[in-house]
């Protein structure tokens, strides 16, 4: 006996092929999205004390690859000393002691002082946000991975945030009207500006923040410097020094280094990796925001309310910071990689601070025309 074959209108096919197509596509989304609703905790530390605007600062990109992953990735944010010190960070999470860490390249200058050069170097006439361009668009990510990867052979993998404002020449017990002033002053600071003060003839030693004031009441150090005028008013500065020295050459370029342990970085979702990186750039612009709100706030409260004598740093002071740089450059680019980086550096700067020089306008004539006076006062 023959079968006969009833024909298969359009709209039963559509409905049953639909229903099974999509219980076969519900199996398969299934598995992913049980994935995507999984998380995973990165333990990072940073190089600041929780009270510092820094660890803020930190917290803006944490915060920033949480909302981006959705939850994916959370981060236990903790303040220096947490787990290791300061200065510490870098083998702690090469070591996968941390996950993560926010820092900046200058607290591991120790390992090879090409490592300065990534946040504290010399000025050749670029800004911090000219040299944060170099290390996106100059070839600067490449070299930092060479020193950090191959140089080192150490396990992480790092971005960069923040193009810092210059930081002030800094504390002082008074004026400094001449580089002969600071000759034999016990100084703080870190990284290359070691160096450059060193051949200046300052005393130096370098200092993670929150070590800062004591080492002050010890008498181990007579002036600092530190970064900005939130942070230094936070830890005490205005309690210890009256005069502070706005301008300076030792670090004019600096930025945030946040370092991510290589093998957990490599073993994460190509998604989430992209987060970890872009959520750096995203931080950027939070920073700076909040850098220019707190930190101008900051300045004229340590003027009217704590009775510091602010003052800008003398031209001659700075000059003699670029001519102690040219000595600490001699030496040190005998090393072919710490030279192959700042002929780098020194290329992009004669290209893009050209631009910028002869490109933008005078803002101090502007500022002069509507608050006449002040900049003088």
């Amino acid at each position: 006996m023959s079968e006969t074959k009833k024909p298969v209108s359009r709209r039963s096919f559509l409905k049953t092929g639909g229903l099974a197509a999509g219980a076969a596509a519900g199996a398969l989304a299934t598995p992913a999205i049980v994935s995507a609703q999984e998380t995973m905790t990165l333990k990072m530390q940073s190089s600041w004390p929780s009270s510092d605007i820094f660890q803020e600062m930190a917290k803006q990109y944490a915060d920033r690859v949480e909302a981006m992953s959705g939850g994916r990735l959370t981060v236990d944010l903790l303040p220096a000393g947490a787990v290791v010190q300061a200065f510490q960070v870098q083998d702690a999470v090469a070591d996968g002691v941390l996950d993560a860490a926010h820092t900046v390249t200058a607290y591991w200058y120790g390992k090879n002082k090409a490592a300065s050069l990534f946040g504290t170097g010399p000025v050749f006439g670029a800004d911090a946000s000219q040299i944060l361009a170099w290390i996106h668009f100059g070839g600067g990510k490449e070299l930092y991975a060479e020193l950090v990867q191959d140089i080192l052979g150490l396990n992480v993998v790092g971005f960069f945030a923040l193009p810092m404002p210059t930081q002030p020449l800094g504390w002082f017990k008074d004026e400094i009207t001449s580089a002969d002033q600071m000759q034999g002053l016990k100084y703080r600071t870190v990284g290359l500006a070691t160096d450059i003060m060193q051949g200046m003839g300052l005393s130096v030693t370098q200092l993670p923040g929150g070590e800062i004031v004591p080492a002050l009441e010890r008498g181990v150090i007579e002036a600092f410097e530190f970064n900005n005028p939130t942070s230094d008013r936070r830890f005490g500065a205005q309690d210890v020094s009256k005069h502070y020295m706005l301008g300076s050459y030792h670090q004019a370029a600096e930025f945030f280094e946040i370092i991510v342990n290589k093998d957990l970085y490599e073993s994460l979702d190509s998604d989430l990796q992209a987060i970890l990186e872009y959520a750096a750039e995203a931080a950027n612009t939070a920073n700076y925001g909040l850098a220019m709100d707190q930190y101008s706030k900051d300045l004229q409260a340590l003027m009217s309310e704590d009775g510091v004598n602010v003052h800008r740093t003398p031209q001659a002071i700075m000059e003699a910071q670029l001519e102690s740089w040219d000595t600490v450059l001699q030496d040190l680019t005998q090393d072919a990689f710490f030279k192959k980086v700042v002929d780098s550096q020194k290329e992009w700067s004669e290209r893009v601070a050209f631009y910028s020089l002869m490109n933008q306008a005078d803002y101090k004539l502007a500022y002069n025309h509507y608050f006449p006076g002040k900049l003088d006062s």
